[in-house]
């Protein structure tokens, strides 16, 4: 089949999503220079597929906004790295299995106005990615009505299929109503949405807006890395023509799950399971939620409204030997004061929610 974004389409990507899947948003490894580190940032993109990730995430927040500015040059580099190494490490998993690569879905970051983003989208799709995340947030756009912004939207969409993004407004997105994600929604080519504002209420809205619009074929995908067991284990109430409906946020597109995948994969498994059968909520599912929750908020900094978010995930990554610095293109970029001591302490606390052991069996050969 042939989409809207003009290239190829496995016919069950679309479902792939629709199962839910662990999407990690791809950091970016970078030498003591400030420089790509090819070998390392293909060695991150080959533990995510070995993980059990069903896709990754690229040019987003997580992987640096900065590697757009001309002064580094990263944006097309750093996709098309990400994309190869992908391709290449799925391909020898189905030669080692003798069978067919899995489905396993690439996205791409889109940012700015128009034809910023539009420009983007055209550089995803002749790297290769299948659908792009669109930010709604940030200068350009901060002053646009909604209106405008589904407007906006819809031009990007005819160059590439899209995921929807609702950015929490610390890390520079904007609010949102209902009523935009039910116009959003009316655009064909929408695949998915990520639902980051890191706001119950706001979180409600995405919900409501999506599932008035009568859209069943959009895969809702937590970004709330402060709530990702409660988004994946609720019902969530809502309304379509009059009819009460239960739906389901069925996967995550997260910087928290860059670490820790294989254990990611897991859980999402064991919350499926649990979704399944109905029912309560087992009680352990919940304790791993809160967790999880503690442990984001000393590696994303919630205490300094987020500032060392990239620089925490760095350095979780850099303690299993997948990064080699917590380095930044931005140099004001770093740990804040007492952030390293934070994330000692949830380290020790919770060792169930880490693959220390496992990274270290691979990492040789994903280095290799």
């Amino acid at each position: 089949m042939n989409d809207p974004g003009g290239g190829p389409v496995p016919p069950s990507l679309r479902d792939h999503l629709r199962m839910g899947q662990v999407l990690p948003a791809h950091p970016l490894a970078l030498t003591p220079h400030r420089e790509l580190d090819e070998r390392r940032q293909r060695a991150l993109t080959r533990h995510y597929v070995d993980a059990g990730a069903g896709g990754i995430a690229v040019g987003v927040h997580t992987t640096q906004f900065e590697i757009r500015d001309p002064r580094h040059g990263l944006y097309r580099p750093v996709l098309e790295l990400a994309a190869s190494s992908a391709k290449e490490w799925l391909d020898r998993d189905a030669r080692t299995r003798g069978g067919s690569p899995r489905s396993f879905i690439r996205i791409a970051g889109l940012v700015g106005d128009t034809r910023q983003a539009n420009g983007e989208a055209a550089i995803a799709r002749d790297a290769d990615y299948h659908c792009g995340l669109l930010s709604l947030g940030g200068p350009a756009l901060a002053t646009m009505s909604e209106r405008a912004l589904v407007a906006h939207c819809r031009t990007v969409s005819d160059t590439i299929p899209l995921f929807g993004f609702y950015l929490q407004p610390a890390v520079g997105g904007r609010a949102l109503s209902a009523a935009f994600w039910r116009d959003f929604a009316e655009i064909p080519s929408v695949w998915a949405v990520k639902i980051a504002p890191f706001d119950r209420y706001r979180t409600m809205d995405v919900v409501r807006g999506i599932a008035e619009s009568g859209r069943s074929d959009i895969a809702l995908y937590t970004g709330n890395d402060d709530a990702i067991v409660p988004d994946l284990v609720t019902p969530f109430p809502a309304s379509v023509g009059g009819r009460s409906v239960d739906v389901r946020i069925v996967g995550g597109l997260l910087g928290q799950w860059a670490m820790w995948t294989r254990r990611a994969a897991a859980m999402l498994d064991d919350i499926k399971v649990a979704c399944a059968a109905g029912g309560s909520v087992p009680a352990s599912l919940l304790t791993t939620g809160a967790a999880l929750t503690d442990a984001n908020g000393a590696i994303f900094d919630a205490a300094n409204n987020f500032a060392g978010c990239l620089p925490g995930i760095h350095e979780v990554l850099r303690r299993q030997g997948l990064m080699r610095g917590v380095w930044c293109l931005d140099p004001r970029l770093r740990l804040s004061p007492g952030q390293d001591e934070a994330i000692t302490r949830v380290l020790r606390a919770y060792p169930d929610l880490q693959d220390n052991a496992w990274v270290e069996e691979r990492l040789d050969d994903w280095m290799a």
